[in-house]
């Protein structure tokens, strides 16, 4: 994963949990305030039976999933942000992320990465996704080498 797509994650992911909390205090105030909720003292004792008693429910539901699904992509991002860190010379990065992120500080470590990380450039091979080519001869030693009039011997300087 690239950091440009952990970032994309990371950020859409942040902006979808904040979404769905949000949501969620705004459908559970509602359902208090229209009385959507039988109460007992400060305890919810269950749902009054009228159309928006259930949708403040409903509302509330979407916004757990909402948060849920934002949680799984954060993980994805930092699991993302690992193998991206872990293939660098320097591994400050990934036990950085990989220690804060086994000790409930995954999201300060991600926005230190997003914010300060280290780019892809700095990845070895990341231009050629780590490929090596082939040493490639010259034009006219390859088409000769092709046709079959080309001798390494006499290339190499005639030593064999």
């Amino acid at each position: 994963m690239s950091k440009r797509t952990i970032t994309r994650v990371f950020l859409g992911s942040t902006i979808a949990f904040v979404a769905g909390l949000i949501l969620l205090l705004v459908a559970a105030s509602l359902g208090y305030a229209r009385d959507g909720f039988m109460m007992h003292g400060p305890d919810v004792m269950g749902v009054r039976s009228n159309p928006f008693g259930w949708s403040a429910v409903a509302l509330t539901t979407l916004a757990v999933l909402v948060m849920l699904g934002a949680a799984v992509a954060q993980f994805i991002a930092w699991v993302g942000a690992l193998m991206a860190t872990v293939q660098l010379d320097d591994k400050t990065w990934f036990v950085v992320l990989l220690v804060l992120g086994l000790i409930s500080f995954g999201f300060l470590s991600m926005l230190a990465y997003v914010v300060a990380g280290p780019d892809d450039g700095t990845r070895p091979g990341a231009g050629n996704l780590g490929r090596i080519s082939p040493p490639r001869l010259p034009e006219s030693e390859q088409a000769r080498e092709l046709t079959g009039e080309f001798d390494p011997r006499v290339a190499n300087g005639g030593s064999s």
